[in-house]
């Protein structure tokens, strides 16, 4: 298809149209028995002969079709170029054993092929985005022809009304699109003033976080996870083990399951699981004091560990611990730990600071 549309005649500037209007109109219109043998040989053969000749016979059509678009202020040369895709594309999925005409089937993608090289040219501010904006600015200036309504600046009454009932839209979306259509495109770049310096752009305001925010929040999460990671050294595998089934777990395991599986009583579960907590308390306390904090910062600190990134990296720790010295016991994931648990954990390290 390539090379197709290289031999097809060019058009390069709008100034040439009637140069190219008459050129095509050399290639003659195809009888409908002539046209379905070319289509079957394309399709059969790959004959690219023939593609050709159902292709130049519809070039006519395509620049018509393109020229009613001409309104959209785009060079006619590129919407011909643009309508000429779409009829190669037609040509690849035309099925002559339908029994219609190509031109009836090639109408629709060189629309198509025209419309979206429109949309992609546009500006969705002008254009819009709801189907009702869309069938306007693609149908609005036919009927302001039609009707004869050639007035600037806003539309008279009875004609806004006369194609909100047509196309199904409101009046309030017909006068909008109207003054949009109406008005020249700005480009960002365009100096603010004509002496100054500065563009348009410059006043858009970033909704991306500042690089300042990304990298104080970055160096205090990398803080809160050192601070964690030294914390939790102070508790021996099998409290660390207590902690996770107890704290840390979607369904928490029983005093009665761990007290099986340590051979152990359940009030010796239950104690071994308040002085692991009050260990963790005293660690994390004692770290943030050697950092030479004030009581408010420390409580700030803690207050952040309420974060469920923390407690994935806190768990990796515990686990990679664990799983030397607790054999009997599957290995669990780290992502089975739920956010609440986990928030609820941390804040009971919080609290008697």
């Amino acid at each position: 298809m390539t090379a197709l549309f290289r031999a097809l005649p060019k058009i390069y500037s709008d100034d040439g149209l009637n140069k190219y209007l008459q050129e095509i109109r050399k290639y003659p219109l195809l009888e409908p028995e002539y046209e379905v043998g070319l289509a079957k040989k394309w399709q059969e053969r790959k004959n690219l002969k023939a593609a050709h000749i159902l292709v130049t016979s519809h070039l006519r059509l395509v620049a018509k079709i393109a020229i009613g678009y001409k309104g959209y202020g785009l060079p006619i040369c590129e919407l011909i170029a643009e309508g000429n895709i779409g009829m190669l594309e037609s040509i690849k999925r035309f099925d002559y054993k339908r029994g219609f005409r190509l031109a009836t089937y090639a109408m629709w993608w060189i629309r198509a092929s025209i419309q979206e090289y429109i949309l992609h040219s546009w500006s969705l501010v002008k254009m819009g985005t709801t189907a009702a904006q869309k069938k306007l600015f693609f149908n609005l200036r036919k009927i302001k022809s039609s009707l004869r309504a050639y007035e600037e600046g806003d539309m008279l009454p009875e004609n806004v009304n006369k194609i909100a009932k047509n196309l199904n839209v409101s009046k309030k979306e017909v006068t909008e699109m109207n003054r949009r259509l109406a008005g020249p495109d700005h480009s960002l770049n365009a100096p603010l003033k004509e002496d100054g310096e500065g563009e348009w752009q410059d006043w858009l305001v970033d909704s991306c976080p500042s690089q300042e925010y990304l990298i104080s929040n970055s160096q205090e999460l990398n803080q809160r996870k050192d601070l964690l990671d030294k914390a939790i050294n102070v508790l021996s595998p099998r409290e660390k083990y207590i902690m996770v089934q107890r704290r840390l777990q979607d369904k928490p395991k029983t005093l009665e399951y761990l007290s099986n599986h340590y051979k152990i009583s359940r009030e010796r579960v239950r104690q071994i699981e308040v002085r692991a907590m009050e260990k963790l308390k005293k660690s994390v306390k004692n770290l943030l004091i050697k950092k030479n904090l004030e009581r408010e910062e420390i409580s700030q600190v803690l207050k952040k560990f309420n974060s469920f990134n923390l407690i994935i990296s806190f768990l990796s720790n515990l686990f990679s611990i664990t799983a030397s010295s607790i054999s009997p016991v599957s290995k669990f994931s780290i992502y089975e730990v739920s956010k609440e648990n986990s928030n609820s954990f941390i804040s009971s390290m919080v609290k008697g600071l």
